[in-house]
């Protein structure tokens, strides 16, 4: 197995303990709603110690039920994963075609006439001249 291979599994193990630890450690027991987010919880902190309070604002968008809310949210982060996953192989991308770049030329540039000029010599700058 190789060493990406290895990291890729145990990051795996990890993700698969943090989902499934809490449920099977019994955390949200005894709680009304276990796994509330931390909008819901701080909502519910404020109203226990100040229950006259008023929003400053009103969400522009409220979703019928909390399945709504949730499948929004999981839309969001798979967009936002999306667009990181794009930028970081464009990234990789990148790098590899200019390393690729770099072993294939060596010392010689191409000039695009066919010529293979060294850059070294000075026959690149009469190769660009003839142009």
């Amino acid at each position: 197995m190789t060493r990406n291979a290895k990291i890729n599994t145990l990051l795996l193990l990890v993700v698969a303990a943090l989902a499934v630890l809490p449920l099977a450690l019994g955390l949200g027991d005894g709680k009304e709603e276990p796994f509330a987010g931390a909008d819901a919880q701080a909502e519910a902190a404020i109203t226990e110690l100040k229950p006259d309070y008023e929003p400053w604002f009103t969400p522009l968008y409220e979703p019928p039920s909390g399945e709504v809310e949730s499948a929004l949210f999981a839309l969001q982060a798979a967009l936002g994963a999306g667009v990181l996953a794009y930028y970081f192989g464009v990234r990789k991308g990148r790098r590899q075609g200019a390393a690729l770049a770099a072993a294939g030329s060596g010392t010689e540039t191409d000039t695009g006439d066919g010529s293979g000029a060294d850059a070294g010599t000075g026959s690149a700058a009469a190769a660009g001249a003839e142009r």
